[in-house]
């Protein structure tokens, strides 16, 4: 049975070796069975300051990168958030069934204002959750696909969704959260015991997706391990090199019972050696292909076609909600 999936990515700089395994490789996979869309929510990227123009930049770059990855536009719905108004009003709804004190207990609020104190923190940055509930509400969404770090946000996407159809009218479909089993987490480079991260303050710490060769092996080969020099997934006493492990079983599609018997009586010196060779071999036609597309009208055509798709979907939704609550008026005939 087709399903409606729907992700959407911060436009917040090049993504991460990290976010294709964990995101951008299963996304290729589920448009082929599902009806799919990709949005990049750059209306969540402003909850903390922005250069406007890094943050155009990085927008058009990100939608390169989803069709570089393999995002076929004729299967799957890639638009931009701010081109789809429907996401601010449906959010601003949703906003006012929520209740501060459960917007306050998400983690993202929670964390940067006791870090920073409250009055230094974007409104924002607490309201948000609801905008990515509308997000998601929007495409009548059966299944949203995300890092274990994000179930705190769709469960109060469910929450809203049955809060809503409960005080208004049954409309929204509640979706239900999937995490990939398989390469979901990809760690640090330098400290294994954190997510890999495009905001890490060490630049070893994560591979970009276009990263050049010299820089993928450069930063493979400085890769934290251990002493011991056996190539074992052990990720409690060898998180390092179950790591590695994990990024070449996903890129390469060799499992890491087989990797770990390739690598036997070897020691580190060509283990990185063949990380490095199984993402290379990954990103280097991604990054082909997004050379093509960074300034390309055909980059503008497909965005300009998922916008007005999602729209029109979109626009059908709100109207339902609209009405639900009451909102506009009754025209008299």
């Amino acid at each position: 049975m087709t399903k409606t999936i729907f992700s959407g990515i911060q436009p917040s700089g090049t993504l991460t070796l990290g976010n294709y395994i964990g995101a951008m490789k299963h996304f290729t996979e589920l448009q082929d069975e599902n009806n799919c869309y990709f949005c990049i929510v750059d209306e969540h990227a402003i909850t903390v300051p922005q250069d406007r123009l890094e943050l155009r930049k990085n927008i058009r770059s990100l939608a390169a990168l989803y069709l570089a990855s393999g995002i076929d536009p004729d299967k799957a719905t890639l638009f931009i958030q701010s081109e789809v108004p429907e996401h601010t009003q449906l959010g601003w709804m949703l906003q006012s069934i929520s209740y501060i004190g459960e917007l306050e207990r998400m983690t993202q609020f929670k964390d940067k204002s006791a870090s920073g104190g409250k009055d230094g923190v974007s409104s924002g940055l607490l309201t948000y959750p609801p905008l990515m509930a509308a997000d998601i509400l929007l495409y009548k969404t059966d299944v949203v696909p995300v890092g274990d770090d994000q179930k705190q946000h769709l469960e109060l996407t469910r929450n809203l969704a049955q809060r809503f159809n409960n005080k208004f009218n049954d409309i929204f479909t509640i979706p239900e959260v999937r995490i990939p089993k398989a390469g979901a987490r990809i760690m640090s480079l330098q400290d294994p015991t954190k997510k890999m991260s495009k905001s890490d303050e060490n630049q070893k710490g994560f591979i970009s997706m276009l990263d050049d060769e010299k820089k993928i092996l450069k930063k493979v080969k400085s890769a934290v391990t251990d002493s011991d020099g056996i190539v074992k997934y052990d990720k409690e006493n060898k998180p390092g090199v179950s790591n590695l492990l994990t990024i070449e079983s996903a890129c390469s599609g060799v499992s890491i019972s087989d990797l770990e018997k390739k690598y036997e009586g070897k020691g580190y010196g060509d283990f990185k050696q063949g990380v490095a060779e199984a993402v290379i071999s990954v990103l280097k036609p991604i990054q082909d292909r997004y050379e093509s597309l960074i300034d390309s009208e055909e980059l503008d055509d497909i965005l300009d076609q998922g916008a007005e798709k999602a729209s029109y979907e979109a626009g059908k939704m709100i109207r339902k909600a609209k009405k639900a609550m009451g909102l506009g008026r009754v025209k008299k005939k």
